[in-house]
């Protein structure tokens, strides 16, 4: 199946594996990228060293395309953007900030840049900036989409650009493959479905705990990490959620963070004077990150949080990469098939 997106990012099929920290790591990347969709490195919680090294494990995993994610509003995000320029990365994935800069340098050695965006508007400003095409990440997503569903944002922002879009929210099956196409996109990602593989690092307790789970059981709020998010259900995600975190406590971790980080007192104090709505973001991202690993890596559901999209319903076992890929394309098949008889 080709369309608008595998002609442009060179890949066999319009599937994709998003950038989850944690998750989406070089074994996972390549496993997509020779499975022929494109897989996109998380560079979240590594630093500019890390980040080459993990490019230089996946070069030697695969000869195929790939892509590294940055969200740009995160401590390290440009050091390993840079990284991946140097590199000279196929595809560059940013979020969370304005990435013309990025645009500029990667069509300079011939790579292509993906804007992650919500709305319209940063659609039409991700466009305006030059990259090749859009990741529009619906409600229904893990972690941060939108508050417009898949249904309606995918067709609302294909009326204002001609891009390749990757369809993100919702989707894990040949159907919703089929149903994405036909509202205008031309791929989807797929982030829990694939954390739900044999080769995503996930725990098995986690990827049991997603087979458990029905669609309903996922919670959407701001309170986690500082921006609306979607979380899985358990009694610890319910706790997080219930309140934001106050301006002190939030003061208390980001003198955590910056020490890790290795940034002095009086910059954050600084911070907190000038900027204190943003401290207080990056203090929740703080926070939640280690909640966020605690449940990837340990499968510990009593003191970390999972980020989950509400496609969790619909899984209910752990294929290979391959093995997924070529159900969801023979899916696809059938149901243009059957409706095509209708």
């Amino acid at each position: 199946m080709q369309t608008r997106f595998t002609r442009a990012f060179g890949v066999e099929k319009p599937l994709a594996c998003p950038g989850m920290s944690w998750i989406a790591t070089p074994e996972l990347v390549a496993a997509v990228a020779n499975a022929g969709g494109l897989g996109i490195l998380a560079t979240g919680p590594l630093d500019a060293a890390a980040t080459r090294r993990a490019i230089r494990r996946i070069r030697e995993l695969t000869d195929k395309p790939f892509g590294i994610g940055c969200t740009l509003m995160m401590p390290g995000a440009r050091e390993n953007c840079e990284v991946a320029l140097d590199e000279q990365v196929p595809v560059i994935n940013f979020s969370l900030g304005k990435g013309d800069w990025i645009v500029k340098r990667a069509h300079a050695y011939g790579g292509k840049v993906i804007a992650t965006v919500t709305t319209e508007k940063h659609a039409a400003s991700a466009a305006a900036s030059g990259v090749d095409g859009l990741l529009v990440t619906g409600h229904e997503a893990a972690a941060h989409g939108g508050n417009v569903t898949s249904l309606v944002l995918i067709p609302a922002i294909r009326k204002i650009t001609d891009l390749p879009i990757l369809a993100a929210g919702g989707f894990g099956t040949g159907q919703g493959l089929l149903a994405a196409l036909a509202l205008g996109a031309d791929a989807v990602a797929m982030g829990t479905r694939l954390a739900s593989t044999r080769e995503s690092p996930v725990h098995d307790r986690t990827k049991d705990l997603i087979r458990k789970k029905t669609v309903q059981d996922t919670i959407y709020s701001a309170n986690f990490d500082g921006l609306p998010c979607r979380v899985m259900t358990t009694p610890m995600a319910k706790q997080v959620t219930r309140k934001p975190l106050g301006l002190i406590r939030a003061g208390v971790k980001a003198m955590q963070n910056a020490r890790a980080m290795k940034v002095s007192a009086l910059q954050v104090l600084g911070g907190l004077v000038k900027a204190p709505q943003q401290i207080r973001q990056l203090a929740q991202f703080g926070a939640a990150t280690e909640q966020i690993r605690l449940a990837i890596q340990d499968g510990n559901h009593e003191k970390g949080v999972q980020l989950i999209g509400q496609v969790q319903g619909l899984i209910d076992d752990t294929p290979s990469v391959a093995e997924l890929f070529e159900r969801i394309m023979h899916e696809a098949a059938a149901t243009r098939e059957s409706l095509a008889q209708l």
